[in-house]
């Protein structure tokens, strides 16, 4: 017995030194629980036979009577059979439990290694990170709906309407090692922008009472190459029910939040005419606020009800994530060219990229830290007009396509049709696919494009508006430029050449240092102010 004890002592001994030697206190835990019940074991194998009849004193009641000479000899080799038998059973039981529970202590130990391997990477990173920008504080991933598919090569395991394990390692993409790898932008020897193929970009549409919002998430479904990597979230103001019933039809392929307050909103007597917009300017915050702090992505993708998308449409904001991400110029993604009509653009051209001054909206691409930069000043009405101040502004660009990836089918709504008629129902949508993400898309750099973009407009010859219309004796196949010194003289000569000639806080529609860029008859033009432009004149509006 006292050797069995000792060999015990030993084993203990030898398993405490080697946790020690890990640190770790669980295996320490699982140990010491080990060693006590191997103790309780050979404590309740080594008593006394339970129950010796004949002799006085026994253990079980009944035990001091007297039995005849055979029984008791045969009940008394039954009972202690039976005694062994159910002692055998019990201590398997509790060997089978002590299996489990040690497999249980492996498994968080695995878990806990790995997530300390995590946080030695993050350590790593932020040391380098802190050479460039200052540190932040480390951030906790938030409880998300169900709904929200994270990409991930393990498993998530999920319990009603909270994910329950976020420590798996390639959880990185969700929001503190996404905005990590957000920020290293890889280029391969051609210089081709490697996107990190695991950037989760959730698309956002703005709904309200247009159940022609079918015609919007059909195009979005069937062009979308993951629903893990482009998650749809549909957020519906009005309370409209058909509408409602129309976004419930899809199922888990989106997911449908409502705006809670539907209450009108005071505002003056002059602007009662306006209350959609006013509306429209509470939705969006509270919709974006949804996306940001409580499905809490970095980045998302932002269309409407009445938008349809092209072939290429997830291709060309994956493509241009990273540039986003990584130039402090630049402000925003647009699909949209507001001079797309079919005539202005050139057809070969559908991977021809600007940078562009005037913001487009109408399928963009926003940033979490944009957000938070304006969410506090947000407007109370008119919100896209707000955003081509230059207080929200502020100098920077956002990049356009030659070729429109969305078109607008809504020419019902709160702006009651305005430029619909006129311009936005012959808006040419991209059908031809282009694999942006393999293309060298370099040249939108700011230094890189200023220069060449410059060079190029003032390079072409400057004609009048007179050569380059019907009967001009204009040859050649451009490109030309036609100059402006005014805004009025702006409006005249966007008019005559097919072009929207409004301006907003001085900077005109798809115009970059001052400059429209489209096509004439064929040619190449640029509408563009004298050499030597330095600013916008905010007069002009």
């Amino acid at each position: 017995m006292m050797k069995a004890f000792s060999s015990l002592r030993s084993l203990v001994w030898c398993h405490w030194t080697m946790v020690r030697k890990k640190g770790s206190l669980i295996l320490c835990g699982a140990f010491l629980f080990v060693a006590w019940n191997a103790l309780l074991l050979l404590f309740l194998w080594g008593r006394p036979p339970i129950g010796r009849l004949g002799e006085g004193g026994g253990a079980e009641p009944g035990a001091g009577e007297e039995w005849g000479g055979g029984k008791a000899k045969v009940g008394g080799a039954k009972g202690l059979a039976g005694e062994v038998i159910r002692l055998a059973e019990e201590v398997e039981s509790e060997l089978e439990t002590q299996k489990k529970l040690l497999k249980q202590i492996q498994s968080h130990r695995e878990l806990w290694e790995q997530r300390k391997e995590l946080g030695k990477r993050e350590s790593e990173d932020t040391k380098d990170e802190n050479n460039v920008e200052e540190p932040k504080k480390p951030q906790q991933i938030p409880a998300v709906p169900i709904s929200h598919k994270i990409v991930d090569d393990t498993k998530i395991i999920t319990e009603k309407h909270e994910v329950l394990m976020v420590t798996l390692p390639r959880l990185v993409m969700k929001e503190q090692e996404q905005e990590k790898e957000d920020k290293k932008i890889a280029e391969n020897e051609e210089g081709r922008t490697k996107p990190s193929p695991q950037i989760i970009i959730p698309i956002l549409v703005i709904a309200c009472d247009r159940v022609t919002v079918k015609r919007s998430l059909d195009k979005l479904i069937q062009y979308r190459p993951s629903a893990e990597l482009y998650p749809i979230i549909v957020s519906q103001d009005c309370g409209h029910a058909d509408t409602a019933r129309v976004i419930g039809s899809y199922g888990s392929q989106i997911t449908h939040i409502s705006q809670p307050d539907l209450a009108d909103i005071p505002v003056r007597l002059d602007h009662r005419k306006f209350q959609g917009y006013y509306k429209i300017a509470r939705h969006y915050r509270w919709a974006l606020n949804q996306v940001f702090n409580v499905f809490a992505y970095s980045t998302v993708v932002i269309v409407e009800d009445d938008l349809e998308v092209a072939p290429d449409f997830f291709e060309y904001f994956r493509a241009l994530y990273p540039f986003l991400r990584s130039d402090p110029t630049l402000w925003c993604i647009s699909a949209w060219n507001d001079n797309g009509r079919d005539g202005l653009v050139d057809p070969g051209k559908a991977d021809l990229l600007y940078r562009t001054d005037f913001f487009p909206g109408l399928g963009w691409m926003l940033l979490k830290e944009v957000w938070a930069e304006l969410e506090p000043k947000w407007p109370k009405a008119f919100w896209d007009d707000w955003m081509r101040h230059p207080e929200q502004r502020k100098d920077r660009s956002c990049i356009r396509p030659e070729i429109s990836r969305t078109i607008t089918f809504g020419r019902k709504g709160v702006s009651l049709g305005q430029f619909f008629d006129q311009y936005l129902r012959y808006i040419k949508l991209n059908a031809e696919f282009v694999p942006f993400t393999n293309l060298d898309l370099s040249y939108l750099v700011r230094e890189k494009y200023d220069e060449t973009f410059e060079k190029e407009v003032y390079s072409a010859p400057l004609m009048k508006v007179e050569e380059l219309q019907q009967g001009g004796s204009l040859k050649g196949s451009g490109p030309f430029r036609v100059q402006y010194s005014s805004r009025d003289s702006f409006k005249v000569l966007a008019r005559n050449l097919g072009v929207m000639d409004d301006l907003k806080s001085g900077v005109p529609r798809a115009g970059y240092r001052g400059v429209v860029s489209f096509i004439s008859r064929g040619r190449r033009i640029y509408l563009a102010p004298p050499e030597g432009w330095t600013k916008y004149d905010t007069s002009w509006s």
